[in-house]
């Protein structure tokens, strides 16, 4: 593909900041790395703007950090078909508006539709990645395209230089710190940890537990909106950024939500992160630090089996008595029900007793994870083969 190419990425915000977050980074690494031009369509910029301060939630049309960003109306504009552009993301088959999609069936020549689907290591999505899906009522053709674990699927969202800015960032203590003090935080617990989870996670058992136990202080950073109910609860006043409160071994401190640049700086900074969803999920892993994931939770229980498929891999190379742990640990946190010896047990375990060579873990993880293929290149070598 030549330069001058456009893409449009469209987004709807489901898990909040998790759907904005994986499309943001996207555009914002296709802009950057590759010769084209981004559009970003989303329908609420106020989520995006949370993570991406530059951004005016009240403009409906803007340029931020290279990407043409677009508000998504429930009444989309008429497109003519000069406007649609060589590539169309679809953001996790959030259905592109009708009177788009016939533009781009008009088109003279048909621009390249990528549905962009959730992250997954689920062994059946080797065989459905790039996978062609002729519409019938229109003349386009839909490919699914997986971010993923193995090198059979488009790989994970990673940006050029990641791995060498955080090893950089991580080895400088005295620019650790002096980030946390741009969030307000006077650090002087043995460890810390981030807590970015839903409202339905077991956060007052955690807090209990960090705070009954003897080994070691604790301070749990959580970004303002996060788990509010609890958090407010344990501070005994409303969750805003600054509020703080320690009870025995534990201090909670309410932090301001921050860009997602900002975010990757507080993961490396932490010796524990407790994520969500997809974008802080990944981000958690490329932090090269011990992490406990809540998955984004479905009905019909197929979060389970998503989680277990993830947590066989991530277990690998892991021994097996430290696997049990961690397993327990994450099932707990999402509520899955398991032995209730091993439920007491097992993120007591996970913290006090396997912290260390858990970090050592992750950072032989994201060096796995980054031996290969990024997802923007693979999309992107993918795409300028079928134009």
């Amino acid at each position: 593909m030549t330069s001058g190419f456009q893409f449009d990425l469209f987004c709807r915000v489901v898990d909040n900041f998790g759907d904005a977050g994986v499309c943001w980074r996207l555009a914002r690494q296709l802009a950057a790395e590759y010769p084209v031009q981004v559009r970003l369509w989303i329908d609420r910029l106020e989520t995006l703007q949370k993570i991406s301060p530059a951004l005016n939630a009240g403009k409906a049309e803007q340029l931020v950090s290279g990407v043409t960003v677009r508000h998504w109306p429930e009444v989309f504009p008429d497109t003519d078909t000069a406007s649609i552009p060589d590539v169309v993301i679809e953001g996790f088959g959030c259905h592109l508006p009708d009177n788009y999609l016939l533009s781009m069936a008009h088109c003279h020549r048909q621009p390249v539709w990528i549905n962009m689907e959730y992250l997954s290591a689920e062994s059946w999505v080797d065989n459905c990645h790039r996978m062609a899906s002729p519409q019938s009522s229109l003349p386009l053709t839909r490919h699914f395209f997986f971010p993923g674990f193995t090198g059979a699927t488009g790989g994970l969202f990673r940006e050029a230089g990641l791995i060498e800015k955080r090893s950089c960032f991580q080895a400088d203590d005295a620019g650790k710190q002096a980030f946390l003090q741009q969030l307000g935080v006077d650090n002087a617990a043995d460890d810390v940890l981030s807590l970015f989870c839903y409202e339905d996670a077991p956060v007052m058992d955690l807090f209990r537990m960090l705070a009954e136990q003897k080994e070691k202080s604790v301070l749990c950073l959580v970004p303002e909106g996060v788990a509010s109910a609890s958090v407010s609860r344990f501070l005994g006043c409303p969750a805003k950024a600054g509020e703080k409160q320690s009870e025995g071994a534990l201090t909670v401190q309410v932090i301001p939500i921050v860009s997602q640049d900002a975010y990757d700086r507080l993961l490396w900074s932490c010796d524990l992160n407790f994520v969500r969803g997809e974008d802080s999920f990944l981000r958690a892993q490329w932090a090269a630090r011990p992490f406990i994931w809540q998955i984004y939770p479905q009905d019909d229980e197929a979060h389970v089996v998503k989680l277990d498929a993830f947590l066989a891999y991530y277990f690998a190379e892991m021994p097996k008595s430290m696997a049990k742990t961690v397993g327990n640990a994450w099932r707990m946190w999402n509520g899955i029900s398991i032995n209730e010896a091993d439920t007491a047990s097992a993120m007591r375990e996970m913290i006090f007793r396997d912290l260390p060579t858990l970090t050592a873990y992750g950072a032989k993880w994201a060096n796995k994870l980054a031996g290969e293929e990024d997802f923007a290149a693979s999309l992107f070598r993918f795409v300028s083969s079928m134009r």
